[in-house]
Order: structure tokens, then C-alpha cells, then sequence
């Protein structure tokens, strides 16, 4: 609270979604653990094939959160939401694990 009462810009809340890369030697090997992390619930999960035939399988989650705090210095929140956002990002990074 103390640094966005001293803050003269903007200041965001944002809680990253967790993003795993996996090399994959076959396709196979790609849709086989696309399949499964679809199905544990990282939805945005994919596959990518480079130029070089590299098979790439991200998986991907939609845990993301990102909310303004201040405008040109000026708070736009209270402490009680900051607080709220903090226990959103940890539940978030919890479903993460």
C-alpha cells in the first residue's frame, strides 16, 4: 500500500497463468499430452510445429488476473480489494499446483 500511495503512474495487479513447454519427439507423444491436459483442465493447452519439424505441446492454463490499482498516481481501490485480489492470485496459483 505504502509504494502505490507514492506512485505517480500506473500500477496494475497481474497474476501470470502458469505456461509448461514440452519438447515432444513424436506428434503422437504431442496430442497424447495435449489430450490429457485438456482433460485436467488447462484448456488453452496447444501444439506447434516448427520449420525444422521441432514439435512443441504447451500447456497452457486460463488462471490469468490482471486489474488496474491506479491511474496517473491516483488509487482506484481500496486496501480491503487489494487484499482481495492477493487471495483470488493465490487461490489461482494453488489450482496452478
Amino acid at each position: 500500500m505504502t509504494a502505490l500511495e507514492k506512485a505517480t503512474g500506473d500500477a496494475v495487479f497481474k497474476f501470470e497463468p502458469f505456461i509448461l513447454h514440452v519438447l515432444c519427439q513424436e506428434l503422437q507423444d504431442a496430442q497424447l499430452l495435449h489430450s490429457v491436459a485438456v482433460d485436467s483442465g488447462f484448456r488453452n493447452s496447444g501444439i506447434t510445429v516448427g520449420r525444422g519439424g521441432k514439435i512443441t505441446m504447451a500447456v497452457r492454463s486460463t488462471h490469468g488476473l490482471e486489474v488496474p490499482l491506479s491511474h496517473k498516481g491516483r488509487l482506484m481501490v481500496s486496501e480491503e480489494y487489494i487484499e482481495f485480489l492477493v487471495h483470488i492470485a493465490n487461490q489461482k496459483m494453488e489450482e496452478n499446483m
